[in-house]
């Protein structure tokens, strides 16, 4: 594994040299006709010089702010390096934004320029940029003719390519002379309520978490190392760990076909390091559960030795005697080595992050000899703030701050994070800029512990704590969490904030609920079965379940089903999988004020 040197001034000078040290290995991989196709360093290197100086002669000038919407492919990695080159701000764009969205983080950014990757993503920004006064051109990745703008320009990435490649600029020589107090990005957070702010990210912030991240890196195996990214790049999660990350440490990155394509992806590109949201981990439990119950007879059994013995290895370590050792070893190869086959089987680390994990999942990746470790961290931190460590690590906790970071408990119990990873503010935005950082130190919004090795433990946010009419305060992502955990659950929203007591919206898994609809001679329609008093009733008891692990005030009273899933298309969840709380509260308000009655 490359080790980072600290005479890195800014994210663009790290790159070239680790271009010109790596020259002619591949870098980006993407599948091309049904075949993984390589860009090496060199070749990378060269796009992002002539993409940079096209941007140039369009007259991109140092400090402007370009738009980038685009899927997860080599040209979102280009632009991106060269939109920094030439001197200016990369303002990253969700592909599932709305127009409306579009146009708001046009107006506040002021965004002189958008790079699209598609016809499709292309024709739902140009409204947008029609409305906003500022975008002067649009560059579109891909070779297709759209119609011209009567206010701005619209231009292929072939025509900005050779512009640049008339113009002689050192590109290179430049790079070096942007200091790392340098705003590297805009990142506007989704968000689970209110208009999105403007993250405002330097190149010395990115470079810090970099370090943090390289150094727990360090205590895995050395190798060659190979990413794949398929969480969305204008997260800053996936930005860091997902792009620059590598970059540092000389890696591989192969950009997944598609959510739908990750597990083949898994399996055919055999990553090294794989980072992914809560959701998909507890998909991918759901999975290997239902492919063991239909296997059933002994390879269930083995399995369940297999969980049962290395869940007590994480509960009891050294209380193990020599036959629960040697059938612990058999087991390995019987039940694990076919379990880590499935997502690729040279896994060193799959990182959750972006939303809180579960204990209960990391227990079971773990004890089936699976890495999984829980990061944590917030856009405003660029992201990255705590991570397991491998040498110890701790499922109930998000781990210690990386190195540079220090964190602290206020006295209301909420998380404090200082350190060189942090923002330098919100753009456009003072009054919430001197909100969030107070005397240096970033309020994460966040409440937490921290033990005595110094691993931090989310209990949950500070905002989202449901405060019932008895005055309690109570977590709903714990129980959403616990409810989650049984296969007949796959998204759950609890709320009862200012009520007397909790209630639940559920979504049925739907694997799930197409075999129990097929045995119970129903058609598979969740819209239809929704109010289904006999799927009300097969739902109870999970309910039950979870209920009987609660407190007295935790206990919900009540649940109902949602007619369909909280999805990114209906607006009711994040491009990070998050659900919208005050979105889905409006859509359901009726039916989830009839539980209260």
């Amino acid at each position: 594994m490359a080790q980072m040197t600290d005479d890195w001034p800014n994210l663009v000078t790290m790159f070239f040299r680790q271009a010109d040290r790596f020259g002619e290995r591949p870098l980006l991989w993407q599948k091309s006709k049904g075949r993984w196709a390589p860009l090496t360093w060199r070749e990378v290197a060269v796009s992002i010089c002539r993409l940079a100086r096209g941007l140039s002669s369009l007259g991109i000038r140092d400090g402007d702010r370009v738009m980038l919407v685009s899927e997860n492919r080599p040209g979102w990695f280009v632009a991106d390096f060269a939109i920094m080159a030439a001197g200016a701000v990369t303002v990253p764009a969700y592909t599932t934004n709305t127009e409306g969205d579009h146009l708001h983080i046009l107006d506040n950014s002021g965004a002189a320029a958008v790079v699209v990757s598609t016809r499709a993503l292309a024709e739902r920004v140009l409204p947008a940029a029609f409305r906003s006064p500022d975008v002067r051109f649009v560059i579109v990745m891909d070779e297709v003719t759209l119609q011209q703008q009567p206010h701005f320009d619209v231009l292929t990435w072939g025509q900005v390519m050779d512009r640049g490649e008339a113009d002689h600029t050192n590109i290179r020589a430049a790079a070096q002379t942007l200091s790392p107090e340098k705003l590297a990005c805009l990142i506007y957070t989704s968000g689970t309520g209110g208009a999105p702010k403007g993250v405002m990210l330097s190149h010395r912030a990115i470079l810090a978490n970099i370090r943090g991240a390289i150094d727990v890196l360090s205590e895995l195996p050395r190798g060659d190392e190979v990413f794949l990214s398929f969480l969305p790049l204008s997260h800053a999660y996936e930005h860091t760990v997902g792009q620059f990350l590598p970059i540092a440490i000389g890696a591989e990155i192969y950009y997944a076909g598609g959510v739908d394509r990750v597990a083949a992806d898994l399996r055919e590109i055999r990553p090294t390091i794989f980072s992914a949201v809560p959701r998909f981990y507890e998909v991918l439990r759901q999975r290997i559960l239902q492919g063991i119950h239909k296997q059933g007879g002994l390879q269930e059994r083995f399995f369940n030795w297999t969980l049962a013995i290395g869940r007590r290895r994480y509960e009891q370590p050294g209380n193990r005697g020599l036959w629960i050792r040697l059938l612990d070893r058999v087991l390995d190869r019987l039940v694990r080595d076919k379990i880590r086959e499935r997502v690729g089987g040279r896994l060193k680390a799959m990182i959750s992050g972006g939303a809180a994990l579960d204990p209960e999942l990391g227990i079971f990746f773990r004890a089936l000899g699976l890495p999984l470790f829980q990061g944590y961290g917030q856009t405003e931190a660029a992201p990255l703030i705590s991570v397991n460590r491998p040498s110890r690590p701790k499922p109930r906790t998000v781990g210690p701050a990386i190195t540079g970071c220090e964190v602290r408990i206020a006295d209301d119990g909420e998380l404090l994070v200082r350190g060189e990873n942090l923002m330098l503010g919100y753009w456009r935005n003072e009054g919430a800029t001197a909100e969030a950082l107070r005397d240096g130190w970033l309020h994460t919004g966040d409440i937490a512990e921290i033990d005595a090795d110094g691993d931090i433990r989310i209990t949950d946010r500070k905002k989202d704590l449901i405060v019932v009419s008895g005055g309690d305060n109570v977590s709903p992502a714990r129980i959403e969490g616990l409810l989650t955990l049984h296969p007949e659950i796959a998204q759950a929203m609890v709320s009862g904030d200012g009520r007397s007591h909790l209630v639940a919206l559920l979504v049925p898994n739907a694997d799930w609920l197409r075999e129990w609809a097929h045995g119970a001679g129903k058609p598979f329609d969740l819209a239809a079965l929704a109010t289904d008093p006999d799927l009300l009733r097969a739902l109870a008891g999970p309910v039950e379940k979870v209920n009987g692990g609660l407190s007295v005030v935790e206990k919900l009273r009540r649940f109902a089903v949602a007619p369909e899933p909280f999805t990114i298309a209906n607006g009711q969840l994040t491009p990070t999988l998050k659900v919208r709380r005050h979105i889905v509260n409006k859509v359901y308000g009726d039916r989830l004020r009839s539980l209260y009655d």
